[in-house]
């Protein structure tokens, strides 16, 4: 992959990248705040969630508890997890009502078998592409992501991943990965035909063979 100074993940280990002042620059941020509510949004819509009661959820990369806001107010409890220590001491600050845990999203999900009904993650899975330590390999890293949080998904629950895949080879080592680790799906494209408004959601399902998602804007090859 060649490294481009533009990317976040090329910047350094998202720990370390995350720092105090960047986390509280994210949250700051009213476009960032925009965007990340209309992802959230997107990725809620694509879990296809029962209208009848409330649901329990992963938030994967949960950073300041943006995300999780939108789910809090969609009336859905959730737990987030991140690598940080600074988006998480700025979650708590802003009082999210997910509960919030430490955590390496490479090193796997740990939660017990069928814990939640689905699972967002923001803009955070590309991550898991690059080797930020020696001993890190992002094939291996990724299938653990992936196949601990098969494990914890309820049977027929879907996994919605909004990423910003650096190339297509990036895309499909981590299709490839999860689809090894047993989920079935795969990416739904939102505006593909806009420069600017595209986004990449890999919807997975865990358990069951289902139809893939329509992208937004596919019927159009306008901007």
């Amino acid at each position: 992959m060649a490294a481009c100074g533009k990317r976040p993940e090329h910047r350094g280990p998202p720990e370390l990248f995350y720092d105090e002042a960047e986390a509280r620059k994210y949250t700051h941020n009213s476009r960032m705040i925009e965007i990340q509510s209309q992802m959230s949004e997107r990725a809620v819509e694509l879990l296809g969630l029962p209208d009848d009661r409330p649901c329990f959820l992963l938030d994967v990369g949960c950073g300041s508890g943006l995300s999780g806001d939108y789910v809090s107010e969609e009336g859905h409890c959730w737990v987030g997890m991140d690598i940080s220590p600074a988006m998480l001491d700025v979650a708590m600050e802003r009082e999210v009502e997910g509960d919030l845990m430490l955590a390496d999203m490479g090193q796997g999900i740990p939660f017990r078998p069928g814990t939640f009904d689905g699972c967002i993650s923001i803009s955070a899975i590309q991550w898991l592409c690059n080797a930020d330590k020696k001993t890190h390999s992002p094939p291996k890293r990724l299938y653990r992501f992936f196949s601990t949080l098969y494990t914890a998904l309820a049977r027929g629950a879907r996994a919605v991943l909004q990423l910003y895949p650096e190339n297509s080879q990036q895309l499909e080592l981590i299709t490839t990965q999860a689809m090894k680790a047993g989920f079935t799906g795969g990416m739904v494209v939102d505006y593909p035909n806009s420069t600017k408004a595209k986004k990449f959601f890999l919807c997975l399902f865990a358990g069951i063979t289902d139809v893939l998602p329509k992208g937004l804007g596919t019927e159009c090859s306008e901007e």
